[in-house]
């Protein structure tokens, strides 16, 4: 774990080596996944099927690709009460923020006379990626299809591996509840190249999002250009700005939240008091004995967290602009300032009270959020990932004459006489 503190002199080269320190796989598995996507492309179920027998020892037939309707209603069937109260309680709050996203259509007509304006219109089809076997979130299924029914795309399709035959019923629970209408057993770049090219049993859509190992992501990479993606996600993260008024072992758990993740996700506390900085680091070591993914949040520690000291507040804004994390807690007494000030964030979470995980499951906004410092130009999954405009102009002779001549004047000077042509026939001069 590194102690960084901008009164050091070295400090601005230690930060920038944390900017850039590599995270998440190095593994090269580009020509792997092109084969793949080559093979469903060209052989469509039954290259699929060879794949998931290899990969996920399970045998299927192309009348098992799909999960039946019995089965998803003997899965939501099976679960406890209380879990599918709290199931529930998501999917309602994160409909209901979703709805509100829903922007209006413009229409204007100008001092000219031209009429302009734009058209929303939602995608046909979506397919949603979830990772499965024993360690599936049915959290991310909430997340990725509920925006997208909002929007008013008509067919959901969802593909979710099920090694050695094992799904998660709250998955498939999930499923039901956000309103998705296929489910298949795969996984791995052939359930993408599936959903981008398709095949006898799985139509094609027009938009693949949600989350995978290294094999799904190098695949929505690929067929990109064919189909939508939503963005190739890399390690979780999380900034925690928090002042000493703080409890230590709150702050700290809040880091290993992320740290339990995967050992290349980053947590990274910025504090302006040095003995609350040394309080969060031995209340982590204290906590992390008590974690069931002790091993994973450990190594997540100590490989990529981070504890800065700051000497005043707008260090840290700087700070936080420069890191654009995925996530950041403002665990302080005038939460708000800092929040007016910041600029570069996936999500933020105001006040002691509102830890990152509240926005994971039940707060209301998406928890798919722009990694590795791409919220300095990219922001969470909502309702636009699946809807697209549509601009539309129309004219009258008198409109056209008084911007036609400009038109003309500006094709012409770009050699293209045609277009300059295609104005001037309709000007009444």
């Amino acid at each position: 774990m590194i102690h960084l503190s901008t009164a050091d002199a070295g400090f601005e080269a230690h930060f920038t080596a944390l900017l850039s320190q590599a995270r998440g796989t190095t593994e090269t598995v580009d020509r792997a996944v092109a084969s793949i996507l080559a093979d469903v492309r060209a052989r469509g179920d039954a290259a699929v099927i060879d794949f998931t027998t290899r990969f996920d020892r399970q045998a299927l037939t192309a009348d098992r690709l799909g999960i039946a309707a019995a089965e998803i209603d003997a899965a939501v069937a099976s679960i406890p009460t209380e879990l599918a109260a709290a199931l529930d309680l998501a999917a309602t709050r994160i409909e209901a923020f979703h709805r509100a996203q829903l922007p209006q259509d413009l229409r204007m007509t100008d001092a000219a006379g031209v009429t302009m304006g734009l058209r929303w219109t939602a995608l046909d089809a979506v397919g949603l990626y979830v990772p499965g076997g024993k360690a599936a979130y049915p959290s991310s299924v909430l997340m990725n299809a509920i925006p997208a029914r909002a929007a008013g795309v008509t067919r959901i399709a969802m593909c979710v591996p099920s090694p050695d035959g094992v799904l998660n019923p709250l998955v498939l629970a999930a499923a039901r509840r956000a309103g998705v209408d296929e489910i298949y057993r795969i996984g791995g770049a052939q359930a993408i190249a599936a959903l981008a090219f398709g095949t006898a049993s799985i139509p094609p859509v027009d938009r693949i999002v949600g989350p995978g190992n290294a094999y799904v992501a190098e695949a929505k990479r690929q067929v990109f250009g064919r189909v939508g993606i939503d963005s190739i996600a890399g390690p979780s993260e999380v900034v925690v700005v928090a002042d000493a008024d703080n409890d230590p072992r709150r702050i700290a758990v809040d880091l290993l939240a992320q740290a339990e993740h995967d050992e290349a996700a980053q947590s990274i506390l910025i504090t302006d008091s040095a003995g609350f900085a040394d309080a969060v680091a031995a209340a982590v070591l204290a906590e992390l004995p008590t974690l069931p993914r002790a091993a994973i949040a450990g190594a997540s520690w100590q490989a990529q967290g981070a504890v800065i000291l700051v000497r005043e507040w707008a260090e840290a804004v700087a700070l936080v602009d420069r890191l654009a994390p995925e996530h950041l807690q403002l665990m302080l007494r005038n939460a708000d300032w800092m929040f007016g000030a910041v600029r570069h964030a996936g999500a933020v979470f105001l006040g002691a009270f509102c830890p990152e995980a509240v926005g994971d499951y039940v707060a209301g906004p998406n928890h798919v959020l722009p990694t590795g410092r791409t919220a300095r130009f990219a922001s969470g999954l909502s309702v636009f990932d699946f809807l697209k405009r549509t601009t539309f102009v129309s004219a009258t002779q008198a409109a056209l004459d008084t911007v036609g001549p400009a038109a003309v004047a500006l094709a012409e000077a770009e050699g293209l006489q045609a277009h300059a042509r295609s104005i001037a026939l309709r000007l009444s001069k």
